[in-house]
């Protein structure tokens, strides 16, 4: 049975394909279309699913939208009632869109799915999950457990932004919701509008933010925004937030709390930006833990998945795993709304359709290896067609080469198998450096990324060494846990760097691995195993071979405001416009110097903001 599910027209556009409840496929949008965040219907990456699965439309037995739009406006609509007069400006501007699309979904994905195949019948194969069921499914179905406790936590769905429920075999039962405007997510990227970054984009530059700074107003927070009760549960105030029925996430009210207006985007950061950021991150955790304590208590389940925009917060991630709540902790890879599309096709087919679960000892995830994958012939002929000079090697020298650049120094984009779905590039859409040199975390932000200098980079590490070198001994494929740099390999600073402050701590050596430290000793840590990613895990062994260090820097490969890299021809562009010393392209490898110069590139000045 072959269903397929879809996330569309809010933000992050998915979707995938399940075949008798295993994930064969999943791709957001924004990588074919090359424009970040895409929430336009997923026609690319339909079509990729159905493709990979040598299928059409019409072997497809149900098609499942990740939310349900009617649920939706009759909250925006109440809403906006409740609040009468205020945020008729907003309401003047939204109601159009609603009206003109959004309210007539229905219709809008048949019209869609139509293109595909004329003979598809909405009436009989379209379905609908909730918003936070979808987040719930992507979560428990996709788990290696058989029985786990379920929390989900974002901006709003429908109505609920926090859930929390118990996932057994093939059924799941949401037991306590939290409804909007009370978010824990709308009160982290409130923060992120007030810190000058872009909502749903820029939460992670605010969790990135918040090591440099301290947690000064963080009772503040308590005192006037949020009311936290001991299970978790809370209650915002309403009277210093905007985004109800304006056009703003804040108000002037919020303002004057803290100590001025909102940081203009692109303006130098200062301290109050770094102690904001620490204190709503310090906030957060303590609702992720009072609610995981209040889950542990009242579900007695050992396991506990976890889903939803929230669970991206990877430094909370952390901390609720060190405090050792459940015995295991599972997090989607997907978190966001693009894993909905993955919940919604699970949901119908373990919960609508009773199908039962079948279990490994890995979870249904595939290391998120979900997308796009090219035949060694196809990229040669792709990267001739581009111009690009390459030579072609076999799987063994390909390893020893790179291993031995990377070890030189050089910043290299790896090019391998199937594209990851979520966030993160988990090793096969990569680039990738040397751990060990300091100057290098600021390469490949100002001249590689083309970002905000102190953004941290994760370690990729062998999992049978990452209790080596990390305090952490679990499990994180997804690079979703921040662990502190285990004590042995880290260095004290001398007595100059000790009063550094703000940014310019950035230059400290901390530990013998600088370029993946961030400021607090910690990293977002992902483990590479063998079974899962055998390439990169030769790769990554080769490397600690040469230098006895079992890790590499990985960060995406793209740059500012730019998705992933799906393609071939996508990682030349990037590659031709950056300073990467190096391109591995399945098994081509491209020297920059050997590039014709007249294909170089300059991104710098026509880059998308992010």
């Amino acid at each position: 049975m072959k269903i397929i599910g879809i996330s569309a027209w809010y933000h992050d556009s998915a979707a995938a394909l399940v075949d008798d409840g295993s994930i064969i496929a999943a791709a957001q949008e924004e990588r074919f279309t090359r424009k970040k965040h895409d929430a336009a219907f997923p026609a690319h990456a339909l079509a990729f699913c159905l493709d990979y699965a040598g299928c059409t439309l019409d072997d497809v037995d149900f098609v499942v939208f990740y939310d349900k739009p009617f649920l939706k406006f009759e909250r925006i609509v109440e809403t906006y009632l409740a609040m009468v007069p205020h945020g008729f400006e907003s309401f003047r501007r939204s109601m159009p869109l609603w009206l003109k699309e959004k309210l007539f979904q229905k219709r809008l994905l048949a019209e869609e799915l139509g293109k595909f195949d004329g003979r598809f019948d909405a009436a009989r194969q379209l379905l609908f999950t909730e918003h936070h069921q979808s987040h719930a499914a992507s979560a428990f179905y996709a788990s290696p457990f058989t029985e786990a406790a379920i929390l989900t936590m974002d901006g709003v769905g429908e109505w609920a932004t926090t859930s929390a429920g118990t996932g057994r075999d093939n059924h799941i039962v949401i037991e306590k919701e939290i409804h909007f405007p009370h978010s824990l997510g709308l009160l982290y990227s409130a923060f992120t509008y007030f810190a000058g970054f872009r909502v749903n984009s820029g939460e992670y530059k605010l969790m990135g933010l918040a090591p440099f700074g301290e947690p000064v107003y963080a009772d503040c927070i308590r005192d006037h925004l949020i009311d936290i009760r001991d299970d978790g549960s809370f209650h915002l105030d309403m009277d210093y937030f905007n985004y109800c029925t304006g056009l703003t996430m804040t108000n002037d009210r919020f303002n004057d709390l803290f100590d001025g207006p909102p940081r203009q985007p692109e303006t130098p950061i200062t301290q109050r930006e770094m102690d904001l950021a620490a204190s709503v991150q310090q906030v957060t955790e303590d609702v992720v833990l009072k609610l995981a304590r209040d889950l542990r208590q009242t579900t007695a389940c050992g396991n506990l998945c976890l889903a939803g925009g929230v669970a991206l917060n990877c430094v909370a991630n952390g901390k609720l795993v060190r405090e050792g709540i459940f015995d295991r902790v599972w997090i989607q890879p997907a978190a966001g709304d693009a894993g909905g599309a993955v919940g919604a096709a699970l949901t119908a087919y373990h919960h609508f359709l009773g199908q039962p679960r079948t279990y490994g000892a890995d979870d249904n995830m595939n290391g998120s290896l979900l997308g796009p994958d090219y035949a060694q012939s196809d990229i040669e002929q792709r990267l001739s067609a581009l111009g690009a000079e390459y030579e072609v090697t076999d799987d063994d020298q390909l390893i020893q080469f790179t291993a031995s650049a990377l070890a030189e120094g050089q910043a290299t984009g790896w090019f391998q198998g199937r594209m990851e779905f979520g966030p993160r590039a988990l090793g096969n859409r990569s680039i990738l450096a040397d751990p060990r040199q300091g100057e290098m975390q600021k390469k490949l932000n100002l001249k590689i990324k083309f970002r905000e200098s102190f953004r941290p980079f994760a370690p990729s590490i062998l999992r049978e060494h990452v209790a080596d070198w990390f305090d952490l001994d679990v499990d994180s494929p997804y690079m979703l846990l921040v662990a502190d740099v285990s004590q042995p390999h880290r260095r004290k600073p001398d007595a100059n760097d000790k009063h550094a402050t703000g940014l310019a701590a950035l230059d400290i050596v901390r530990s013998d691995i600088p370029a993946v430290t961030h400021v607090d000793y910690s990293a977002r840590v992902q483990t590479v195993d063998a079974c899962i990613n055998p390439r990169y895990h030769r790769l990554i062994s080769a490397f600690h071979d040469i230098t006895g260090v079992p890790m590499l820097v990985n960060t995406s490969f793209n740059i500012r405001g730019e998705p992933i890299v799906c393609t071939p021809e996508d990682a030349y562009r990037c590659f031709m416009g950056t300073d990467l010393d190096l391109l591995v392209i399945g098994n081509c490898i491209l020297r920059k110097g050997e590039q014709k110069p007249g294909l170089l590139r300059d991104y710098r000045g026509v880059m998308p903001s992010d």
